[in-house]
């Protein structure tokens, strides 16, 4: 890695909130000096009275490698030490403004030790790539016009060891990898890794913005898995959480015996509901300090896109606040107007080095234009999670089927707004734990219900405009909630239901993955069209989709009822022949087999404003997919050629 001379124009860059790799400005470096090999620290500690660097090798001794304050910046401390070994560990003692003397973690350093211990590690981050050919199909990957599966993924409870320990990150590569790829897969995204103190934050509560948990292992090790992915076609995004960060005492809080990293003012700066801090996006020296994070995992990890936790925490003054326990901005108003500018400065700064970067919004209120470019006025993500369908459609899914039919809305309210922004819609770790049941679990009925209301859920999930995502274990019907200090159910294949359930998910990813109109126009009306949307009697639904060549088309119909829906009439777009494609109440699912064999011609019967339509069958709890049979698509080209066929 390139280091940077603590000089005046990176240090300028560095107050001024531009130098957007300042991981190599601070932080431990080997290098050299008067021709001798060293490790190069330097931190920021504007409030300090002394700053050493202590480990092992000084045997913690403050007087032994003190640092100096460098003339290029303003609180910059520097110290140059000899005979240093990679792995040796380290902080900084400092001694505050009123005498105290703290130990700190480096909030730079590229490696830490093993929780409960807490020091950093020196690395010199050696890794040899292999994923050039990945890399440069980077380049022009358009993923508006792509299918996106992903498969989000805790490192530490996907699978375990034998003894019941946690895999290492080069063990687990090779099992994970190869189970996403045979489940079509085209993402993986990992839980938080920026090093944490404590299991059970999962991640969201990190010390290290820079270091990846040493809990599976060495950094290289990382690195080995994101190669793996990629080597085999699998992107990887992060969960990145520049929200808010722990208050334990050898992280950023009180970095210097003063606030550093989050506001002075105690109400902006503690986040009580959480129990942590939030950082002061008003700060320069935060805003270098956490783009850099960014583009640190995008350039030397090859991370292709982050999500970003919680960020209505960040939009919010009087988010997770009672009444009275906020501070209103500027303008008398509940929004963080120098959280709003980060975000777009970070977005901007982002697409500038990684235009086809993943830049993916938590976002959970109404806040307009998240994934819209900054110069717009939008914050400048390119998706955001739908957490308004997932809440609606979760709700929906956990009703008693008698009562759906009053809640109709729930399934088709999400169309009212689906292409305001670029939605993922998140099946995610959030919905399975703190007493909310697995996605399985919440499904009512007896055990065939569950299961066949799960796959009916699937299926709509699938066809719905938005990218997709699933938290692991949700794909074979996970009973319990997630364990984050065990590994998942996986004995449960054994069982015939489990399977099955395995089964549909790995033909259903298929489906979608090998079909452009599920994926194609995803962002445009132009991808999506009703043609039944108000049969609330029977809790049943149908629309198509279409791709950018209007020949690839599904029509999807779900029926959300236990009961069978004989000689069932729907519009359909072309006249031709269907035939269904996929059942998730095919025997081989699990399901009851009520299947529509054979080929269903459309009749010149109007239905649901159009001009031709099909009867046939709805199975009970279950989505189907109809297409039109090669040999109508066949004359449907002959006719649009002629321009006198109809259009889809």
């Amino acid at each position: 890695m390139k280091l940077s001379a603590i000089d005046e124009y990176s240090t300028f860059l560095y107050h001024q909130g531009t130098n957007y790799a300042s991981y190599r400005l601070f932080g431990a470096h080997f290098s050299s000096r008067h021709r001798k090999s060293c490790v190069r620290f330097a931190v920021w500690a504007p409030h300090a009275q002394k700053v050493s660097v202590v480990g092992d090798f000084n045997h913690w001794d403050d007087d032994a490698n003190p640092m100096e304050r460098s003339s290029q910046g303003n609180g910059i401390w520097v110290a140059y030490i000899e005979g240093l070994q990679e792995g040796d560990i380290y902080k900084y003692a400092i001694t505050t403004a009123s005498g105290e003397r703290i130990l700190k973690s480096d909030p730079y350093a590229f490696w830490s030790e093993v929780r409960p211990n807490t020091a950093s590690k020196l690395t010199k981050l050696h890794y040899t790539w292999r994923d050039k050919k990945w890399m440069e199909s980077r380049e022009a990957y358009d993923s508006y016009r792509k299918p996106m599966l992903t498969y989000e993924v805790h490192l530490g409870s996907w699978r375990r060891g034998e003894d019941g320990g946690m895999l290492t990150y080069r063990d687990i590569a090779e099992e994970l990898v190869a189970y996403v790829k045979d489940m079509h897969y085209t993402h993986i995204e990992l839980m938080p890794l920026c090093e944490y103190p404590f299991d059970g934050s999962w991640g969201y509560q990190g010390t290290g913005y820079f270091s990846a948990t040493s809990r599976y292992g060495k950094p290289e090790d990382f690195m080995y898995l994101i190669d793996h992915c990629h080597r085999n076609g699998i992107g990887v995004i992060l969960d990145w959480v520049p929200g808010h960060f722990c208050r334990d005492a050898h992280g950023l809080r009180h970095f210097d015996g003063e606030p550093c990293y989050e506001s002075g003012n105690p109400i902006l700066a503690e986040n009580k509901e959480w129990d942590t801090m939030n950082f002061d996006y008003g700060r320069t020296e935060v805003q270098s300090f956490l783009i850099s994070s960014a583009l640190f995992w995008l350039s030397q990890f090859h991370i292709d896109g982050l999500r970003i936790d919680a960020v209505a925490n960040m939009l919010y003054l009087d988010y997770g606040h009672p009444d009275g326990g906020w501070q209103p901005n500027k303008y008398g108003g509940r929004e963080n107007l120098e959280a709003i500018d980060f975000l777009r400065h970070l977005n901007a700064a982002v697409f500038k080095e990684f235009p086809q970067a993943l830049m993916i919004a938590e976002e959970s209120s109404a806040w307009p234009l998240v994934t819209k470019p900054v110069d717009v006025g939008g914050l400048g993500f390119n998706y955001k999670w739908n957490m308004g369908w997932m809440n609606d459609m979760l709700r929906y899914m956990s009703m008693d089927p008698l009562f759906r039919k009053d809640n109709h809305n729930l399934i088709t309210f999400s169309l009212c707004y689906a292409f305001s922004e670029n939605f993922i819609l998140p099946l995610s770790h959030d919905e399975v734990v703190h007493g909310k049941h697995s996605l399985l679990d919440k499904m009512p009925g007896d055990y065939w219900q569950k299961f066949a209301g799960l796959r009916a859920f699937y299926g709509y999930w699938m066809a719905h405009p938005g990218k997709k995502l699933l938290f692991m274990g949700s794909e074979f019907g996970q009973f319990i909630e997630w364990k984050y200090d065990d590994s998942l159910d996986w004995h449960l294949l054994n069982y015939p239901m489990h399977l099955a359930m395995h089964d549909y998910v790995r033909q259903l990813n298929e489906y979608y993955v090998d079909h452009p109109e599920l994926w194609e126009e995803d962002c445009d009306w132009s991808g999506f069209s009703w043609i039944s949307c108000d049969d609330n009697d029977n809790s049943a639904i149908a629309f198509f989709r279409t791709g950018k060549d209007e020949k690839d088309s599904t029509v999807v119909l779900c029926n959300f009822t236990p009961v069978v829906r004989h000689s069932y009439r729907i519009g359909v777009p072309v006249k031709g022949d269907y035939v269904e494609v996929f059942n998730s109440d095919a025997e081989a699912f699990g399901g009851s087999n009520v299947l529509n064999e054979g080929v269903f011609t459309a009749q010149d019967v109007p239905m649901h404003g159009m001009d031709q339509s099909i009867e046939l069958t709805l199975p009970p709890l279950a989505t189907i997919y109809l297409r039109l049979t090669e040999d109508s698509k066949h004359l449907l080209e002959a006719h649009e050629s002629l321009d006198e066929g109809p259009k889809a």
